[in-house]
C-alpha cells in the first residue's frame, strides 16, 4: 500500500494481478460494430482525456468481458455512475436541472442511449466540468461490479522529486489492518487496530511502535459496531496525497495516550523490506523463507534459498512466511505448489455459466519432499490464496495464523480503452481444488493463531512458534 504509483506500476500492477497466464489477445465489438475495447499491445501511448465515448466503450466492454457480464443487470452500473455524476455536480456548486436519471427498460443499449442523452445536456450547461463528470462516471461503473480485482487505472500521479527505486510512501507504518482489507474486501477486517511494523519516515520519527493500538484516525473511529470504517484509508496515502494524518493512540503497557500528526513522505525502507525472498536456517534443520509476493520468477527465488539452506546439511521441513502478501502470478504459486504435490488441479477458472478450466500442478518441477507449514494473514491475498488453498484442499501441509483475505474474484486481464487509460477485471472467476468459492471469503487456516497488540509490543512470533511446534512432531 504505501508504493509509489507511477504510471509503469499502475500498468504491473494490473498485470500482476491477472492471476494466470494471459489469453491471446481480443476484441469486442457492439451491435453497431465499432471496437469496444482491446488487449494492449506493445507500448501505451499516453493517455489523453476521458470522455463519454470511452465511458460508453469502458461500458460495453464490461458487459462483453466480464465474467458475469451476460447475466449482469447493467442498470446498475448505469445508475451508479449517475449517482456519481450528480455528486460532483453538488460538491462543485454546479447542479443543473437536466441532471435527472432517465428511465431504464433493461435493454443495455437502448439505456446507454438515454443516459447519453441526459449526459450530454448537462455538460452543455456546464462545459468545463465535462471532464470530471467524465471521470468520476467511470470510476463509479467499474466500482458498481463490487469486485476486487476490478480496476480503472487512470491520472495517475507519478514520483515525488526526492524518491529513489525501493523507497517507501506514506506515513511509515503498517497495521493490522491493510492492502487487501481496506480496498479489496473490508469485512476481513477485525478490531482493534494497531500497528504491526514501523518502516521509518513519520511513524518512525514521532516515536510510534509495533502495538500500539490507533484509537482514532483524524478524529474517526477506525470500527464502529465491529465493522471497519472508510478512516482505515488515511494510513495508506498514495502519492500525490500529502495532507497530515492525526492518530489518537494507547500503548497499553503504559497506559499512555496520546494524539501525533504524522505527514506523508518519501522515506527509506530497510533491506528486507525490498527483497521478495528472504531466508533463514530454523532450529533443528527447519527452513524458514519468506514471500512477499508472487513476482514472476518468486518460485525459482524460493527454490535457490531453500537449495542453499540445504547445502551441506539435512533440512526436516519449510516454513513459508506469506503473511502480507498480495498476490501476484497465478503459474508463480502454481509452480511453488508443485514442489511439494504433483499430478494435482491447485484451482479451477470458470464462466458464469459454469464452464470451469482446470490449473493443474507443473509436474516438471522437482518435489521438495520436506513437510511444510505456511503462515497466512488476512493481507495474503489473490495468488497467495491460490497457493494456499492448494496446501490445505490438497493435504501437503498446514496453514497457521489467521484466514486470507478473501480476495480472490478471479484472473485480472487488461483492456486499452480509446483514451489510453486501462481497464482490468476477471473475465473467469476463480474456485480452489474442491470448487469452492473463496472469493470474500478466504482461507481459513488449520490452526489460528492471531497476532496481538501485545506480541506485537514485545517482537513475539505466536505463529512462527507454533508452526516449528507443528513440523517438530
Amino acid at each position: 500500500m504505501t508504493a509509489i504509483r507511477t504510471a509503469t506500476a499502475g500498468l504491473a500492477l494490473l498485470l500482476a494481478a491477472a492471476c494466470t497466464a494471459p489469453t491471446a489477445p481480443r476484441s469486442e465489438t457492439s451491435a453497431a460494430g465499432s471496437t469496444v475495447c482491446a488487449q494492449p499491445q506493445g507500448r501505451i501511448p499516453a493517455q489523453t482525456p476521458t470522455t463519454i465515448d470511452v465511458v460508453e466503450q469502458a461500458y460495453f466492454c464490461i458487459l462483453g468481458n466480464y465474467y458475469s457480464g451476460a447475466t449482469l443487470d447493467a442498470r446498475s452500473l448505469l445508475t451508479a455512475g449517475f449517482i456519481a455524476l450528480t455528486r460532483e455536480l453538488n460538491l462543485s456548486g454546479r447542479d443543473v436541472s437536466e441532471a435527472t436519471m432517465p428511465a431504464l427498460t433493461g435493454d443495455r443499449e437502448a439505456d446507454w442511449t438515454a443516459l447519453e442523452a441526459v449526459y450530454r445536456k448537462v455538460t452543455a450547461r456546464v462545459p468545463d466540468l465535462s471532464d470530471t463528470l467524465a471521470v468520476v462516471t467511470l470510476d463509479a461503473i467499474v466500482a458498481a461490479l463490487g469486485d476486487n480485482h476490478a480496476r480503472w487505472v487512470h491520472d495517475v500521479g507519478g514520483a515525488p522529486p526526492d524518491y529513489h527505486d525501493g523507497d517507501g510512501y506514506g506515513l511509515g507504518l503498517q497495521a493490522s489492518v491493510n492492502g487487501p482489507q481496506v480496498s479489496g474486501n473490508p469485512g476481513a477486517a477485525i478490531p482493534p487496530l494497531f500497528v504491526t511494523t514501523v518502516e521509518g519516515g513519520a511513524a518512525q520519527a514521532t516515536g510510534v511502535r509495533p502495538g500500539d493500538i490507533i484509537e482514532s484516525i483524524d478524529g474517526s473511529a477506525p470500527f464502529i459496531d465491529g465493522k471497519p470504517t472508510p478512516a482505515i484509508a488515511a494510513l495508506y496515502p498514495q502519492y500525490p496525497e500529502a495532507g497530515p494524518v492525526k492518530l489518537r493512540l494507547l500503548r497499553q503497557s503504559t497506559g499512555r495516550r496520546w494524539s501525533v500528526t504524522l505527514k506523508p513522505g518519501v522515506y527509506e525502507r530497510d533491506l528486507a523490506a525490498l527483497q521478495g525472498v528472504t531466508s533463514k536456517l530454523l532450529e533443528d534443520g527447519i527452513a524458514y523463507v519468506r514471500l512477499r509476493g508472487f513476482a514472476p520468477d518468486a518460485g525459482d527465488r524460493v527454490f535457490k534459498a531453500i537449495s542453499r539452506l540445504r547445502a551441506g546439511r539435512t533440512l526436516t521441513g519449510v516454513v513459508l512466511d506469506l503473511r502480507g502478501n498480495g498476490g501476484g502470478s497465478a503459474p508463480e504459486a502454481i509452480r511453488l505448489v508443485s514442489a511439494f504435490v504433483h499430478g494435482k488441479v491447485t484451482a479451477y477458472l470458470c464462466t458464469v455459466d459454469a464452464k470451469c478450466e482446470a490449473l493443474r500442478t507443473d509436474d516438471t518441477v522437482e518435489l521438495l519432499n520436506l513437510p511444510l507449514a505456511v503462515l497466512t494473514d488476512r493481507s495474503c491475498a489473490s495468488a497467495c490464496e491460490h497457493f494456499s488453498s492448494a496446501v490445505k484442499d490438497l493435504d501437503i501441509g498446514r496453514l497457521v495464523g489467521t484466514r486470507t483475505a478473501g480476495v480472490i474474484s478471479g484472473p485480472s486481464e487488461p483492456f486499452q480503452l480509446s483514451n489510453n487509460t486501462m481497464l482490468a477485471f476477471p473475465t473467469r472467476h476463480h474456485l480452489g481444488p474442491n470448487r469452492e468459492t473463496l472469493d470474500r471469503i478466504g482461507v481459513a487456516p488449520d490452526h489460528h493463531v492471531p497476532l496481538t497488540p501485545q506480541d506485537a509490543a514485545a517482537g513475539r512470533d505466536p505463529a512462527l512458534a507454533k508452526a516449528l511446534t507443528l513440523l517438530h512432531k
